[in-house]
């Protein structure tokens, strides 16, 4: 075993604990306090390497809807007496600047700093977000009027951004190629408003893109995920593999089968087994890009991948696989050495070089939607 991987077992049995207090202690105070611009409003995307804001940074819908997630998630975890609050003032303030701003239905994916539109695309991916967004606060108190949001945001999709050929669009204006990663959220937020709705019709919708996993997305031959396609859904050569994402969709498939009872162990461990391929033989990191014979593109390992690893092996244990919850906290442990080390209490660092130089100056905000999601798991599973 390398160096790296050995080190990791020490500190792994109460490496949820600890986790659970960073998150609570730091991570949440951090993201509500300096992370929230309290002068125009809205989440800010980003912190500088001090922990300081970066208050005229661009604001992305996806980033304020993964904030009003993580506020939510940590309000209904008893985590966060504030958190609902934060995450009723965070879709207060969705709904009002980025909804439709410009006279046409849907999101824009981006705001100013002022609140204005920046970027008035309607982009797939940020619309899997808000509805990830708009399940976890209807979660908090089932209200109406979120409720009809969901159900406003679902009739946009269909009417606006569905493929003839499956799916949806990449966004309005369309473009090429189409990704599997919009859908893989969509499959994620569909879950989590089932969950929070119980409502049949949601649960058939998370069985769409079940169904175009099985279809499109996933080869069963090579057991690898597609990232990009043409318009009908062939494959773009050569086949690009993010590891990350093999292990994101294990934990996703596992959701699955947890709100409908359809077994998917074998395609779980297929995945799993192919995303540990990709792994950094120094720190037993998952790397961020390969190609489908196994080889590396991209030697740099950006903390979103060992978050989905964790939420992995942690997807493993509920599925009754024992020797997962050893692998589950070391790479938590990883997840805590090498990322969350940061000198901003609450912060991280992003990605690394293969000598594990730090290559992203900022804090993102995007990435608490990763770490709290695989500490909340951990929690429930592990503990």
């Amino acid at each position: 075993m390398a160096e790296g991987q050995s080190e990791v077992i020490d500190g792994a049995a109460d490496v949820v604990a600890r986790l659970k207090s960073r998150v609570i202690e730091h991570c949440l105070p951090l993201w509500s306090g300096e992370g929230w611009d309290a002068a125009a409003g809205g989440f800010v995307d980003r912190l500088a390497a001090d922990g300081r804001a970066d208050r005229q940074a661009p604001r992305r819908v996806m980033v304020q809807a993964r904030q009003i997630y993580c506020f939510a998630k940590a309000a209904q975890m008893g985590w966060s007496t504030e958190g609902r609050a934060i995450a009723l003032k965070g879709l207060e303030y969705l709904l009002a600047k980025a909804k439709a701003p410009d006279g046409r239905p849907g999101f824009v994916f981006s705001l100013t700093p002022e609140g204005t539109v920046q970027d008035g695309r309607r982009d797939t991916y940020a619309h899997a977000f808000v509805l990830l967004a708009l399940a976890s606060a209807y979660e908090l108190d089932r209200d109406t009027q979120i409720r009809a949001e969901i159900d406003a945001l679902l009739a946009f999709m269909d009417a606006e951004l569905r493929s003839p050929h499956g799916g949806f669009l990449e966004g309005l204006p369309p473009s090429l190629p189409r990704r599997q990663n919009p859908h893989m959220h969509l499959f994620e937020s569909m879950i989590a408003a089932f969950d929070a709705t119980h409502d049949l019709a949601l649960q058939q919708r998370a069985g769409d893109f079940y169904a175009l996993f099985l279809a499109n997305l996933y080869d069963k031959q090579t057991r690898l995920l597609g990232e990009y396609f043409e318009d009908d859904w062939s494959r773009i050569a050569p086949v690009i593999v993010e590891p990350g994402h093999l292990a994101e969709w294990v934990w996703l498939l596992r959701g699955f089968e947890r709100i409908t009872g359809c077994p998917t162990g074998q395609r779980r461990s297929e995945l799993l087994q192919s995303a540990l391929r990709y792994r950094d033989g120094a720190t037993g990191c998952l790397l961020d890009l390969g190609d489908a014979d196994g080889t590396i593109r991209r030697d740099t390992r950006r903390l979103w991948p060992q978050v989905e690893l964790a939420k992995a092996f942690i997807a493993q244990v509920e599925g009754g696989e024992a020797d997962a919850a050893k692998e589950a906290r070391a790479a938590l442990v990883r997840l805590e050495r090498h990322y969350l080390s940061h000198p901003v209490a609450g912060g991280w660092y992003d990605q690394f070089d293969s000598s594990g130089a730090s290559l992203v100056a900022t804090i993102p905000a995007s990435s608490f939607y990763h770490v709290l999601c695989a500490v909340t798991e951990a929690d429930l599973v592990l503990s």
